[in-house]
């Protein structure tokens, strides 16, 4: 095969690099903006278990609402035909691989392979596991040269398998009973629509991206509609589990989820807001220390307040496993560092079995055969497959280029480019706003007042603060434009200039105002005053959200202004207005509209 890589090397020089930039790009901010107390995707990230299984009951709710509006999929969108096209069956003594693409959005395809066991009788159905692959691509090879270092070191065990460790560990759960669906990420093999680029190397936005009437992905407006390549993969995970279901020999009770590295991300984020999934071993990612650099494993607020290991406390109690190996992972098994605060959770569950992380900390980041073995083991429990003692993998000829692709002249490869990356965010617009259109008053300002509640981020503590004094059981609170308003926000020393950077990890300036005035809100409520928000010019739309988010009966009117002020207008995400999910969730007029069904009187002095 044409695809030989050495991925220790790449992982080496591709971190050299990205040091070098960070370095540079820090020199190139200067005291000022590197002065700014700003958290990044390397950060600390611990897990505070609650004192209760009601206390964390409560904040699961809230914490996977902020997975569903950062993946863009609050509330979940329309599950479109799959239309799906399975063909090309390659057969091997334990199992066949056949070729697959479905479409996750009209015209998008999900491109994969199908493994299922060789042999099975008619009627008998299995149990299913997604398999979201990584970095690296399905098409990951070792190379003869570099297998062979591996099994010297114990790393792998067979030179032909052993060279494609995604593959490899689909054949096996084959092997062992499952079907297994290996799908493409987003610029990898044969999911090209969207390419490499795109989905995983950009650097920054161009400005061709940035019009309001065609824009791309990671501009000003494709973030205040929450359009993101982490939402698409997420929705790509969603749809691989409905395409599993539909299959005739899948026992859809019984479905489970693994991936390493990216494809380690992605089992945390569809199994913390997918409820189908029985079992997972999500990884190489469940860390509290560095939580994904790849603009692919990031979002706009996906991580404020949280992380990836509580993010993965979200699928508790049920069966998940994990690795600790020489990498970002290598202290998940000291307390105050993950995995004792996950087997605390589970336990107050009453199912301390139910998670394990295994010490592999004599490899460096992996998903070789010993953690393979691991899983197999795991699964083989959980998914009930009926294998006695402990399972050892196999070795298989390995899959030829032919055998492998998923488009051939008798399936053309579909169109992508940049057009296509145009349409499809116009259309995942057009189809979010119809679908708010399209419910009763009621539920649409629940949906949007809950949103931005995730927005502005209540599920962390905000502290009452001082609120002007009362004068007949009132409180007016004048929400006033600070003296020390940037021209531009501030953003995280990182050579991709990409919102999720900052946004995924800290407050926007318009939230951390918004919950300024929120905190006078909560002082005054608790002195059983009621309060009236009077806005200054161009603190419109932060007064209406304050008073959206702090919920009905705790803020009596609004007075704003001007009403003209609009989200959509900002082109610029470092604007300090800009805010993720503003467009979206119906602009300034939702914002009121919200209000006002939450019994808000809102003026309008012009």
């Amino acid at each position: 095969m044409n695809f030989q890589i050495n991925l220790q090397m790449k992982t080496l020089r591709h971190s050299i690099h990205s040091l070098l930039l960070i370095a540079a790009f820090s020199l190139l901010l200067g005291p000022a903006a590197q002065a700014q107390d700003l958290k990044d995707l390397n950060g600390f990230f611990p897990f505070h278990v609650p004192g209760s299984l009601d206390a964390w009951e409560k904040r699961k709710v809230m914490l996977k609402r902020r997975v569903l509006v950062a993946n863009g999929l609050y509330p979940l969108p329309e599950r479109t035909p799959l239309k799906a096209v399975v063909h090309g069956k390659v057969e091997r003594p334990d199992f066949t691989v056949e070729k697959v693409y479905f479409e996750s959005y009209p015209g998008l395809h999900v491109t994969g392979l199908l493994f299922r066991p060789a042999k099975a009788k008619p009627g008998r159905k299995f149990p299913a596991v997604l398999s979201p692959h990584g970095h690296g691509g399905r098409l990951q090879n070792h190379g003869e040269a570099g297998v062979k270092a591996r099994i010297k070191i114990g790393d792998e065990k067979f030179a032909d398998s052993g060279r494609f460790p995604k593959v490899a560990r689909c054949a096996n759960l084959a092997r062992l009973g499952c079907v297994v669906l290996l799908y493409d990420m987003i610029g990898y093999a044969d999911n090209q629509q969207l390419d490499m680029q795109v989905g995983h190397r950009i650097r920054e936005v161009g400005p061709n991206w940035t019009g309001r009437s065609g824009w791309g992905f990671y501009s000003a407006q494709a973030e205040l509609r929450l359009q993101s390549i982490f939402g698409v993969q997420t929705w790509n995970s969603i749809r691989g589990i409905d395409f599993l279901q539909s299959l005739p020999d899948v026992d859809p009770t019984r479905i489970a989820v693994t991936g390493g590295s990216g494809g380690g991300t992605q089992t945390i984020m569809v199994c913390a807001i997918d409820d189908r999934p029985i079992a997972a071993f999500p990884n190489g990612m469940v860390s509290s220390s560095m939580q994904g650099g790849c603009v692919c494993e990031n979002a706009s607020l996906l991580r404020i307040g949280t992380g990836n290991v509580e993010l993965t406390a979200l699928f508790a109690p049920k069966p998940q496993g994990m690795t600790a190996a020489n990498d970002w992972t290598r202290e998940m098994l000291v307390p105050g560092k993950g995995f004792p605060e996950l087997k605390r959770l589970y336990t107050m569950y009453g199912k301390p079995d139910n998670v394990i992380c295994g010490d592999l900390l004599r490899f460096k980041h992996n998903y070789n055969v010993v953690t393979r073995e691991l899983m197999y083991d795991w699964f083989n429990q959980h998914l009930k497959l009926g294998h006695k003692g402990a399972i050892e993998e196999a070795d298989f000829r390995a899959l030829t280029s032919e055998e492998h692709a998923v488009y051939n002249d008798e399936h053309p490869r579909p169109r992508g480019g940049d057009g296509f990356q145009r349409n499809l965010n116009k259309w995942l617009a057009e189809t979010s706003d119809q679908q708010l259109a399209s419910m009763s008053a009621g539920k649409r300002n629940q949906i949007v007042a809950s949103a931005w509640q995730t927005i502005i981020g209540l599920e962390d503590t905000v502290k009452p603060t001082p609120c002007p004094a009362a004068k007949n059981g009132k409180v007016t609170i004048k929400v006033k434009s600070p003296e020390d308003r940037p021209e531009q926000t501030a953003i995280v020393p990182n050579p991709r200039r990409i919102p999720a950077y900052t946004h995924g990890y800290n407050h926007s300036w318009f939230a951390q105002r918004t919950r300024e005035i929120y905190a006078q809100i909560l002082s005054a409520k608790a002195a059983g005053h009621r309060v009236r928000l009077v806005a200054e010019p161009g603190m419109e739309a932060i007064a209406l959200a304050a008073s959206v988010v702090a919920g009905k009966g705790n803020v009596a009117s609004v007075s704003i202004a001007h009403d003209d002020f609009r989200f959509v207008a900002i082109a610029d995400w470092r604007d300090p207005n800009f805010v993720p999910g503003a467009v979206k969730y119906g602009d300034l007029p939702g914002l009121a509209a919200a209000a006002k069904s939450l019994g808000i009187k809102v003026t309008v002095k012009n």
